[in-house]
């Protein structure tokens, strides 16, 4: 059964051009190699709520074993910490795939 990793993070102030130069040449391509299809990203303008992340993004990969695989890879490690240059607030969790738009 699919598997569906959701990210949520908020992009350090300041950092915004660099941040999404890196997911377009390095993220994005990076999640695929190791086996993670992108499928949906969210950025939020403005929210009344003090918890809600400005990134919301989430990927698939086909079972529990390949999501734990790409998790505990060296490049997955590599992609987090560079990540990490540009974000903060980061979260994960996996979750079974149910179809669209999932918390």
């Amino acid at each position: 059964m699919s598997v569906k990793l959701l990210m949520n993070w908020d992009i350090k102030p300041g950092r915004d051009q660099d941040y999404f130069e890196f997911v377009v040449r390095e993220w994005v391509p990076g999640i695929q190699r190791l086996g993670l299809q992108p499928t949906g990203a969210w950025y939020t303008v403005y929210s009344r709520e003090k918890d809600q992340s400005q990134m919301l993004t989430e990927g698939i990969a086909k079972d529990l074993d390949t999501m734990r695989g790409i998790l505990k890879s060296e490049e997955w490690a590599g992609l987090q910490e560079k990540l990490q240059e540009y974000v903060h607030n980061y979260k994960q969790k996996i979750v079974h795939v149910t179809g669209g738009f999932q918390l």
